[in-house]
């Protein structure tokens, strides 16, 4: 699951229109347009399974790591308005995905906060989509990275996760 079908599957899930993806890639700190959103929920060509000849798809733009990170910020600050920093206390890094590796840990972090999720929430949507997962399972995913329980959101996780998201939001 590459960056763009992350970005398809959280728009359809929380049914977001074209305007409000734009609105939250600017509170991401990314200036996009409309049409560049557009390009970025056009499923590549290598998603389509057994088709050889071109079918006359529009070129898709490459959703990367900083973007898809950006839009996840964006949708924290969209769904629970900006925070506010303490005096004294520390700026945090803006971007935590650091390789291909911790995308999904990152996304799943990020869209807990963004939708006010708690631990069971996450446990009862991953349920609806048919994946049984305990707590501890899902608290090693929520780890730092380098913490030694930390486990790596596997792309069946992150897609039923979404899966579960759309069945909640979407009915």
């Amino acid at each position: 699951m590459n960056n763009n079908d992350i970005l398809i599957r959280v728009r359809y899930a929380l049914d977001i229109k074209n305007t409000e993806m734009v609105e939250i890639f600017k509170l991401g700190g990314v200036e996009v347009t409309k049409e560049e959103v557009l390009k970025m929920l056009i499923k590549s060509k290598d998603s389509y399974d057994n088709e050889d000849n071109d079918t006359g798809l529009e070129e898709n733009q490459e959703c990367s790591n900083m973007m898809l990170e950006s839009f996840l910020n964006g949708l924290i600050i969209y769904k629970r308005g900006k925070q506010e920093t303490k005096p004294g206390q520390p700026e945090r890094p803006l971007l935590s995905i650091k390789d291909n590796g911790s995308v999904n840990n990152v996304m799943l972090k990020k869209l807990k906060i963004a939708l006010s999720l708690s631990t069971d929430d996450m446990l009862d949507i991953l349920k609806q989509a048919g994946v049984i997962v305990t707590k501890g399972e899902l608290g090693a995913i929520f780890r730092k990275e380098g913490h030694k329980n930390y486990q790596v959101c596997l792309d069946k996780y992150a897609r039923n996760f979404l899966k579960g998201l759309a069945i909640k939001y979407r009915g």
